[in-house]
């Protein structure tokens, strides 16, 4: 695996451009949720680039209905998706069946269009805190999984404290590019523990490692201050 780290002006233009080429390449592209995800969504967005041989993905789901306000499909649809006159084709988890049933929904979808190695094209990730990432928490038996694509997370390690669905560790480190995108001073001291001279292996985070590509960790200033 080759990574590199990188400290951006504005990472979200950065996110926005590749994300806008690996649409148009018609490429799979796998989105995520969150804050700094979300200004990504918003400026790809005004580039109104021609989504339509592309399909997306996302890295997990909190178990409401699609226009919850805790969606983070209904974030990046409302963001992004809804917003572009050709759109892609969209694969979204179900998180209204719940986790158990909407991780082997996705599990399924996986594997019945992109087999049991799914090479994304491009996978977006960004870092909680704690040092968590998609829905894997620090602690949690899901980090451990080895064989399943799709995971059930019954009980979340922050908020909102909802059941969610995840792509497994194995699913993450099977894309061709991923970018994890962190910002933020409150993110500061856990980029030092995850990506300093002797990374905690501890935190998820930590752990994606991309078997067939790069792993680029894009830093705002204030997210690397403390490196």
């Amino acid at each position: 695996m080759s990574r590199e780290i990188r400290v951006s002006e504005d990472p979200a233009a950065e996110v926005a451009e590749r994300l806008t080429e690996a649409a148009v390449a018609g490429g799979h592209v796998v989105l995520t949720g969150g804050s700094s995800p979300k200004a990504a969504y918003q400026l790809a967005a005004e580039r109104d680039a021609d989504w339509s041989g592309a399909t997306v993905w996302f890295t997990d789901e909190r178990c409401v209905p699609p226009e919850h306000g805790d969606s983070n499909f209904g974030m990046a649809d409302r963001a992004l998706l809804s917003q572009l006159s050709a759109g892609p084709s969209v694969v979204r988890m179900e998180g209204e069946l719940g986790p158990e049933a909407g991780a082997g929904n996705y599990e399924a979808a996986v594997r019945e269009r992109l087999g049991s190695d799914p090479r994304w094209n491009l996978l977006l990730l960004g870092m909680g805190p704690d040092g968590h990432t998609a829905s894997l928490f620090p602690g949690k038996p899901e980090v451990e999984e080895r064989s399943r694509l799709a995971v059930a997370v019954p009980l979340a390690g922050m908020d909102p404290q909802v059941p969610r669905i995840s792509l497994s560790l194995p699913a993450l480190g099977a894309a061709r590019e991923a970018i994890l995108l962190i910002t933020g001073e409150n993110k500061a001291d856990t980029v030092a523990r995850v990506f300093g001279p002797s990374p905690d292996r501890s935190l998820p985070a930590a752990q994606v490692e991309l078997r067939y590509g790069t792993l680029t960790v894009l830093l705002d200033e204030a997210a690397a201050s403390k490196l």
